[in-house]
C-alpha cells in the first residue's frame, strides 16, 4: 500500500481520510473519486493513521450501513455537491 499512497498527493490522502471518517460518505464515492475500493481505503487508513486512530475508525465504520450505498436507507441518501466529484 505504500506505493499506492505515494501516488496521491498529501492533499488527496488528507481528503480520502476525511471522506473515510465521514458517516454519510460511502466507500463507493471514494472509489469513484480516487479509484480505491473499500479494502484499499482500509489499507491506506492503516498506513496513514496512528494505530489507536485506525482502531477507532475501524470500530466506527464496521457494519455501518451509511458507508455502503447498497445497505443505505434511501432516506439517508443525499445529493453530492458537484465539486465533490472533481479530482
Amino acid at each position: 500500500m505504500k506505493n499506492q499512497s505515494q501516488s496521491f498527493s498529501v492533499d488527496e490522502i488528507s481528503r480520502i481520510i476525511e471522506m473515510a471518517w465521514e458517516d454519510r460518505t460511502p466507500f463507493e464515492a471514494i472509489e469513484h473519486l480516487f479509484g480505491l475500493n473499500e479494502s484499499k481505503v482500509i489499507e491506506l487508513m492503516r498506513t496513514e493513521l496512528k494505530p489507536s486512530s485506525f482502531k477507532l475508525w475501524r470500530k466506527r465504520v464496521t457494519a455501518r450501513k451509511t458507508k455502503h450505498l447498497q445497505l443505505r436507507d434511501p432516506a439517508v441518501s443525499r445529493g453530492y455537491c458537484p465539486t465533490q466529484y472533481k479530482r
